[in-house]
């Protein structure tokens, strides 16, 4: 009987040590396994916003042209802009780092985004993907980096961000340049004053993953891709007062893709700057933006272009003034077609003048506030119905005055 118990609590003692290493190793492999996903999250940043609005438009009606992200749908209320959320981790030092960024954008702005350049068939929601795409870094002498995916294009000075852009309300130049595109791009530093850039896209509009179409009998080629170059320029420090100046060239052409009902061949070019000057706090930007094709359905070629000056004053930590004059012209109906056949189209094209001066003062860490007034005017003094700014019959507007109240939160 005794023999019975000592050997049953040897069983209990066996099982009980076999359990016991189970558990142990159980942890352990948890802890490796915890262990591996932190090193694999590790350097990853989670960052984004919340953009909000309230705009008032002078005068009766609401109808504008030329505007993005802030136009006819927005005015006389308050606007959730988009939330933007961003996870990133930027190339290490390491010879073969690799990082990765992902923008997604959600609200009002993420369709229009979607849709600036590949026009009305390219909206999608009120969601977007900004960007998803791999940042490699090659060791090829000074340091070749890669982008490859889902990015955002290198043209226009100013971004979809509005907080990083002098104003809040975005230029003619933004509303007629590509946004994205999906492909690859590299980037060689030849010295810390030059940066060249060139990669392939699959198409110049922002449709991801689509293929380039060509309209007619003959359908695009598989090289016909969208091919894009940049040259950028910035001032070192030993030039002194004009350290911090920079200076931007992008060229590009291709295709719009495959829901482009009949666009062909796309080329665009820009080339914007900063410039500091004596004065401190005080600087100066321009920008010229083009774009134009061959063929675009029915109405032929089509082109559009904008020119627009910065001047930019940071009185105090917490106070910035900022002024953008801009010109925009094109073949008419590039901006006014939206407004429906009820308004004719200007035989001489369409022309705009737009003045817009922006005071930023930060109240509230993490928070940027500013207050703009903006004016625009249509120079070929266009009236009645077709006036581009709304009015009546025989009393159109040819300008069009705003005020804009702008908040965003950033995390």
């Amino acid at each position: 009987m005794r023999r019975q118990i000592v050997r049953n609590r040897r069983l209990q003692l066996a099982i009980i040590a076999i359990v016991g290493a189970c558990s142990l190793d159980s942890a352990a492999k948890a802890e490796e396994a915890q262990s591996a996903v932190m090193t694999a999250l590790s350097g990853t940043t989670l960052s984004g916003y919340v953009d909000t609005s309230a705009i008032w438009k002078i005068g009766s009606g609401n109808t504008l042209v030329g505007r993005t992200y802030d136009g006819t749908a927005k005015q006389d209320g308050f606007n959730l802009n988009v939330v933007k959320l961003s996870l990133g981790k930027p190339i290490g030092e390491e010879t073969w780092s690799a990082g990765y960024q992902v923008d997604l954008l959600f609200g009002p702005d993420a369709s229009t985004y979607r849709s600036l350049v590949g026009g009305p068939w390219a909206g999608g929601g009120d969601f977007a993907v900004e960007q998803a795409c791999l940042n490699l870094k090659v060791p090829l002498g000074n340091g070749l980096n890669l982008t490859f995916g889902l990015f955002d294009t290198p043209f226009c000075y100013e971004k979809f961000d509005s907080w990083q852009n002098p104003n809040y309300s975005r230029s003619y130049g933004h509303s007629i340049m590509p946004v994205q595109h999906t492909g690859l791009v590299g980037a060689y530093r030849f010295s810390e004053w030059m940066t060249l850039a060139a990669g392939v896209a699959n198409t110049c509009n922002s449709l991801i993953n689509g293929r380039p179409y060509r309209a007619g009998p003959t359908p695009a080629a598989e090289s016909e891709k969208t091919y894009v170059a940049a040259l950028y320029l910035s001032a070192p420090e030993s030039l002194g007062c004009l350290k911090g100046a920079n200076l931007t060239f992008v060229i590009g052409s291709g295709l719009n893709g495959s829901n482009a009902p009949t666009a062909s061949r796309i080329t665009a070019y820009s080339v914007n700057g900063n410039v500091p000057l004596p004065l401190k706090g005080l600087s100066v930007g321009a920008a010229y933006d083009y774009v134009g094709t061959t063929l675009h359905g029915a109405v032929g070629p089509f082109y559009a272009n904008a020119s627009a000056l910065y001047l930019m004053y940071q009185a105090t930590e917490k106070v910035k003034f900022n002024n953008r004059v801009e010109y925009a012209s094109a073949t008419s109906g590039i901006w006014t077609s939206v407004l429906g056949a009820a308004r004719t189209k200007p035989a001489g094209g369409e022309k705009f003048l737009g003045e817009t001066f922006t005071i930023d003062y930060q109240l509230w860490q993490n928070v940027i506030s500013r207050a703009e007034f903006r004016w625009d005017h249509d120079l070929t003094a266009r009236r009645g119905v077709a006036a581009p700014f709304g009015g009546g019959p025989t009393d159109g507007d040819k300008n069009a005055l705003s005020v804009a109240l702008n908040l965003v939160f950033r995390f």
